[in-house]
């Protein structure tokens, strides 16, 4: 503090006091006051002056809280109201003052003037002259300022001032409420309007005691939103601050402390009550955060009236800045370009509910995550069956609804994306899986933040972080209220209600239920569906809204590059262009809504058909972007001549798959086409089981003796080192050995594994199916792999005949081919391929009777009608066999042509 001496007139006479300066921190009482100095490199020293000669009334004290009998003081009448007067003339203000007695215990008493010298007003003068304060008994006038002082107290006598007025001044005794019964009930009551306070003392940068006003309730107010340093209380009782806590209580102390202010009652916290404090210069909750006094906090920045966007932009401010708590932040995207922390993407895909992929401007891929939000999770009476596969969108109550949401809001659009944070890999413990890094960000469309939509509907939740975590979003505080009104409304995870059950089959690579359903997907032309998956430029997982299903999906018509594959023993590698055809299909319909029709299936259980997207055929884009070719049993369909005219202009360009094409001249391929001719060139084969969709397995007669051979080595090398009993766990696609009823072993390869007891078999040598439990199954020893000797059942279809869609006409002509072929010894030869398996005619070893046509004559199957010029001699004595049945009624003829009625409902059709 500021001091000067000054000299008296002789040098014998008494000592001058010294004047000294400061400022006016608090007012104590009517007498007593603090004086501080100026801050320099900290909180400024600061003292207790006492007003000399000079007595005024005691204010209210409360009873100590160590002692239980105690009893509350209340105001001395007048006491209020001095205090009152010396607060409004000196608080915040500069004075001067001169000390006249020091005690033994410290205590100093002087003189007090307003302004920076002994000729300003003198404060001990003014308040005995209004009334507000006495001289202190026994006090002779033996000094001009004690002359002074008694003139003024005449003067107050006089005029009746004050405590000289009439009465006995109980008027000016405060009615102090320490306690708030209920104080919800007390912050609900004044509904957010502005309350007339004092602050009466400050705790820290961010708790003030405050006197409400007029009630009189001296309450602890904690400021909405944010937190200062504090100072820890030690086991002694001695308090040690932390960083900046004493810096933010003088920043607090110096503009409020004892200020007229206003104060917006927001909430509250056990017997603390949290608010906003308004002075005339400002709000001083945005200034500790612009100053890096404070931080803000989550469990009470909803609270906050005005606004949380306004807090956070102060604390970012002070965060850009490095300001005093902030002297060592780093951004969380410090390492980040700017073009990587803001930019527009293209979605291509959303993963389960909190994440998406994006293509950037640059055509690479990115994930993203979004910023501080948590999916849907198995929680409580939800939690999965161990023996039960999980499928976390169908079985995660409301995950596939915040999947959906996002895939109907985002796919296919541009978005604006804002990074907030990179999380980085995190190593697998006992609970929690391994994570790589991930990019969390905020997410925005046409304005709306996604993150924060999803929350609001319930579809996700809002992760909760440690206070001093500043890995979270931008927009947390959006987040935070979004899910408030998502709980308050019952929305979604937040609902009472039952929990949405998706009951959704899959019928991938299951031919039984397939086949089942091939009929009704036959029948309804056009299916909505969605595409879940791709798989390869040609073979994609849709979901059916309609029928609730997945099926694997096989765009008809095209040949597509095949991709790489990883097969038992050795990964194949993919055919040229294969990555580019899967891409190029990923972009136009992942997750897209798509109309598909279905014409057939394969004896995998895949269905087959044309898929359509906007009105265009994903087979024709495929083939004009040169990334497929046209398929020969495209030439029965209605997209024939568009898939040729695109084939064509393809294979001008010379791009991709038609690089090397070469154009044939005109006369080279005309007298081809004229001369060709049906190719029957007939083998012995050896027919060994015949399916329940009229196919049929064979061996070829000429390796016979190898697989005998083999056989009898493998069991020889089997009964000599027997496999041990549940030892071996089968995998799907596998090749192993199976024992069959008659207790022999033989190759076979797993198809599909239900459980231990269920293990779905395919005998490769004879092309016959079992269910088997995995006890009787083992590892196919390497010396008789199908490296050695491939597998020798190989699978075909009757040519120029329709396999009846009726299941019991169906089962006649199988029971017929089955007495006639089965375990005998045909003659074989290929008519034309198709995508499942080739097309073959066969004939009786001994009569050359020709079994398709047996079929056609008894009336079991009807005539496939094909165009091409070889075949057309044959498809006449078909035709004519086919009449003949038809005259004489026999088996699907028994009720005459069925086909003029267009009966698609008896599962036939031209």
């Amino acid at each position: 503090m500021a001091s000067s001496a000054q000299s008296s007139g002789s040098s014998g006479g008494p000592a001058v006091p010294t004047v000294q300066r400061g400022i006016v921190k608090m007012v104590l009482s009517g007498c007593a006051i603090i004086v501080r100095g100026q801050p320099r490199g900290g909180p400024p020293p600061e003292r207790q002056i006492n007003l000399s000669n000079i007595r005024a009334g005691n204010l209210a004290r409360r009873a100590a809280a160590t002692q239980p009998d105690g009893k509350d003081t209340p105001d001395e009448p007048w006491a209020f109201p001095a205090r009152e007067f010396l607060r409004k003339k000196l608080i915040g203000k500069e004075v001067c003052f001169t000390i006249e007695n020091k005690t033994p215990q410290g205590r100093e008493y002087g003189m007090i003037y307003l302004g920076k010298d002994t000729n300003g007003e003198n404060i001990a003068e003014s308040l005995v002259a209004e009334g507000l304060a006495t001289r202190r008994e026994g006090m002779r006038a033996n000094n001009p300022e004690q002359n002074r002082l008694s003139e003024c107290e005449e003067q107050a006598k006089a005029s009746k001032k004050g405590m000289w007025s009439e009465g006995n001044g109980s008027h000016t005794i405060r009615d102090l409420k320490y306690t708030i019964e209920n104080p919800r009930h007390f912050v609900d009551s004044h509904h957010q309007k502005p309350v007339n306070a004092i602050i009466e003392h400050v705790r820290g940068g961010s708790v003030v005691r405050a006197l409400l006003l007029p009630g009189h309730h001296l309450v602890t107010v904690m400021l909405s939103g944010i937190k200062c340093p504090t100072f820890r209380r030690e086991t002694d009782g001695s308090e040690t601050p932390e960083p900046f806590a004493a810096e933010a209580k003088f920043f607090t102390e110096s503009r409020l402390l004892q200020r007229d202010v206003q104060i917006i009652l927001e909430s509250c916290h056990n017997q603390n009550l949290l608010g906003t404090i308004l002075h005339p210069n400002g709000n001083i909750t945005e200034l500790l955060l612009k100053e890096g006094f404070a931080r803000c906090v989550d469990w009470s920045i909803a609270v906050y009236t005005r606004g949380a966007e306004k807090l956070r932009a102060a604390e970012r401010f002070a965060k850009e800045r490095r300001l005093r708590i902030w002297r060592d932040y780093v951004p969380p995207t410090a390492n980040l370009d700017q073009k990587d922390k803001q930019f527009v993407a293209k979605v291509m895909q959303v993963l389960n509910a909190d994440a998406i992929v994006v293509k950037l401007n640059s055509g690479d891929y990115k994930t993203i995550h979004l910023s501080s939000i948590r999916p849907p999770r198995l929680e409580g009476d939800n939690i999965q069956d161990k023996n039960k596969k999980l499928r976390p969108l169908y079985d995660i109550p409301y995950m596939f609804e915040a999947r959906e949401f996002l895939r109907k809001k985002l796919i296919g659009k541009k978005v604006n994306v804002t990074v907030d944070y990179i999380r980085p890999a995190s190593p697998a413990t006992e609970t929690v899986p391994a994570f790589s890094e991930r990019t969390c960000a905020t997410v925005t469309i046409g304005g709306i933040n996604i993150a924060e939509a999803l929350v609001s509907k319930g579809l996700a939740t809002v992760i909760r972080y440690r206070q001093d975590d500043d890995q979270r979003s931008s927009h947390y505080d959006e987040l935070l209220a979004a899910e408030a009104r998502a709980i308050k409304n019952g929305k979604g995870l937040h609902s009472k209600k039952e929990v949405p059950i998706h009951r959704v089959a899959d019928i991938s690579g299951d031919t039984q239920k397939a086949k089942q359903f091939l009929p009704f997907l036959q029948r309804a032309g056009r299916s909505e569906a969605v595409v879940e998956y791709v798989f390869s430029g040609s073979r994609l997982k849709l979901y059916l809204p309609k029928e609730t299903c997945l099926i694997t999906f096989l765009l008809a018509g095209i040949e597509c590059p095949r991709g790489a594959r990883n097969l038992p023993g050795l990964v194949q590698e993919g055919e040229p262009f294969s990555e580019e055809a899967t891409l190029f299909t990923k972009e136009l319909v992942l997750q897209r809504e798509v109309e598909v029709e279905v014409e057939s299936m394969d004896k995998a259980g895949n269905f087959i058909g044309w898929l359509h997207m906007d009105g265009a055929n994903l087979s024709v884009l495929l083939v004009e972007q040169a990334l497929s070719k046209v398929h020969f049993t495209a030439e029965r369909s209605a997209y024939y001549k568009p898939l040729l005219s695109a084939e064509e202009a393809a294979k001008q360009r010379k791009e991709k798959v038609w690089a090397h094409y070469e154009e044939r001249p005109v006369e080279e391929v005309m007298p081809v086409l004229e001369e060709k001719e049906r190719s029957a060139s007939y083998k012995p084969v050896f027919v060994t089981e015949i399916t329940d969709d009229l196919h049929f397995y064979v061996q070829d007669v000429e390796t016979g003796t190898q697989l005998e051979k083999l056989m009898e080595n493998m069991r020889n090398d089997i009964s000599s080192h027997p496999p041990v009993e549940g030892s071996y766990a089968p995998r799907r696609g596998e090749f192993c050995i199976a024992k069959f009823v008659d207790g022999e072993w033989y190759r076979a390869r797993v198809e599909k594994v239900e459980s231990p007891a269920k293990v779905h078999v395919f005998y490769i040598d004879y092309g016959n199916r079992e269910i088997l439990p995995s006890t009787r199954l083992g590892t196919l020893p390497p010396a008789f792999s199908t490296r050695v000797l491939p597998a020798q059942a190989t699978e075909y279809a009757f040519a120029f005949i329709q396999v009846p869609q009726d299941e019991d006409a169906r089962t006649d002509a199988v029971d017929s081919v089955v007495r006639d072929i089965q375990n005998t010894q045909c003659l074989l030869n290929v008519e034309h391929l198709s995508a499942s398996c080739p097309h073959v005619t066969l004939q009786f070893a001994d009569s050359k009777g020709d079994v398709g046509l047996g079929l056609v004559k008894e009336g079991l199957v009807m005539v496939e009608v094909r165009k091409e010029k070889q075949f057309q001699k044959v498809i006449t004595e078909y035709l004519n066999a086919q009449e003949s049945a038809k005259s004489a009624r026999l088996n699907l003829w028994r009720y005459g042509d069925f086909r003029a009625d267009d009966a698609d409902e008896f599962g036939y059709s031209r």
